[in-house]
């Protein structure tokens, strides 16, 4: 046992281990480019074939990872992309980035995780370690991963190890990137804990270890419940309070000057992006195995799938006071798809659902959005894919019955929008409303 784990350890600490990152995303190729940088020859594995051809020659996907970076990797011949699943016998380091999806039920969708560990298993070799970093329910890396690897002959813990360290990527945020976000780290027994702690802290700022990787596991999903429940919060404390004539924005600015006690969420069209709208119903499926009821988490699910909806009942009510028109036959222009502001992360992006609702009632909708040109592959709402941005040009806003922000994006020319524009419908509180167009939502 300690053959594997000291040689392991030893190809860590002289950055001789080579890294294998399966899937070359938004968690993926961030931490590709920082455990370059920490020293690390890098070979990164997805079933993208376009991708892998545009990672090859230096073409990033995400605005994060800049194409020089890519370049320069390239270059010192440090880094490659391949979809030949075999070569993970090559890598001392396995991490495995992929998603992990709900199902038609919100059930969780684990068989990318498993259609990965399932390439892994025919090449596993002693002294390897395989951490997974994509979001679940406690157990997974024990009741999942494990019987897959072990199905080999080779043992956890002896021959390899298994390791969890969620994910926390944040897209968009100048602040942190993958170096600087402290990384919590899980194993599968000692000597797995004592090697992930070891490459992660050779990788990021700080690794922090946890006692098991059902403890690292969970962290993700609290981290990701604390914002759900707090933006469902203050969405059912918007409606509240537009009924009583308050504006929400106003009431948590002034809270939020309170220097103890309170943290501020704001409201929103709805959820977006692959954790918040997800990682909640992992745990609550988890639960249910366990008898344990989650009133409370599948409350704020609710309030926030809502969301979008309570914003087309907005619309509806301001183009029928403002301009006495309904829905159906108006023209309207969504700003921005993104799920957040200023990247072009469209996943779960609450756009697609505020396109689809008021295409079903009879508009026409349209969209700008300078991160994204064309609406990419989506799991969800395929009948939008190709679809592609209006230019930006404030003379043609006025031809809308109705413009519905969506997504607040840095780079846009807000004030040219609302000179022009007849109706508003802010969600971000954006605009200035106390101008006679303008309507909050």
């Amino acid at each position: 046992m300690s053959e594997n784990f000291n040689r392991l350890l030893e190809r860590i600490e002289s950055r001789d281990a080579k890294v294998g990152i399966l899937g070359m995303g938004y968690v993926g190729l961030p931490l590709s480019v920082a455990a370059f940088d920490a020293g690390f020859p890098v070979l990164g594995f997805d079933v993208d074939e376009t991708k892998i051809a545009s990672l090859n020659a230096a073409q990033s996907p995400i605005e994060r990872v800049a194409n020089s970076r890519l370049a320069t990797m390239r270059e010192e011949g440090l880094f490659e992309v391949t979809s030949d699943f075999s070569r993970t016998s090559e890598c001392d380091l396995l991490i495995i980035c992929v998603p992990t999806p709900l199902g038609k039920h919100r059930e969780p969708d684990l068989s990318y995780v498993v259609q990965t560990v399932e390439a892994i298993k025919p090449n596993l070799r002693k002294g390897q370690l395989v951490s997974l970093e994509s979001t679940t329910y406690p157990g997974t890396s024990r009741d999942l991963i494990k019987p897959i690897l072990e199905s080999t002959g080779l043992e956890s813990g002896a021959d390899f190890f298994i390791a969890y360290s969620p994910e926390r990527e944040d897209p968009g945020n100048p602040d942190f990137e993958t170096r600087t976000i402290p990384k919590v780290v899980g194993g599968d027994g000692d000597h797995a804990l004592q090697a992930a702690t070891a490459f992660y802290g050779a990788v990021v700022e700080k690794a922090v270890p946890v006692s098991s990787c059902e403890v690292a596991e969970a962290v993700k999903l609290t981290e990701n419940i604390f914002r759900s429940v707090n933006i469902a919060l203050v969405n059912e404390l918007k409606i509240i309070y537009a009924r009583l004539g308050i504006n929400v924005w106003d009431v948590i600015d002034a809270a939020a000057t309170k220097p103890f006690g309170f943290m501020p969420f704001y409201p929103g069209p709805g959820l977006g992006g692959h954790c918040i709208p997800i990682d909640p119903f992992y745990l609550t499926w988890r639960a249910r195995e366990f008898q344990v009821p989650t009133r409370f988490i599948e409350l704020a699910g609710e309030v926030n799938l809502q969301a979008p909806y309570f914003v087309i009942e907005e619309v509806a009510k301001a183009l029928s006071d403002r301009k006495h028109k309904s829905v159906a036959g108006s023209r309207i222009l969504l700003l921005g798809v993104a799920y957040k502001k200023n990247v072009e992360d469209t996943r779960e992006s609450p756009g697609f659902v505020l396109i689809e609702e008021l295409e079903r009632r009879g508009a026409k909708v349209d969209f700008y959005d300078p991160y994204v040109p064309v609406i990419p592959n989506l799991r969800e709402h395929p009948e939008m894919v190709g679809r592609k941005s209006e230019d930006f040009d404030p003379e043609n806003f006025s031809e809308y019955d109705a413009i519905l922000l969506c997504t607040d994006h840095d780079n846009v020319d807000y004030e040219a929008i609302a000179e022009r524009a007849d109706l508003i419908v802010d969600t971000r509180n954006v605009f200035d409303h106390s101008k006679n167009n303008i309507v909050q939502a």
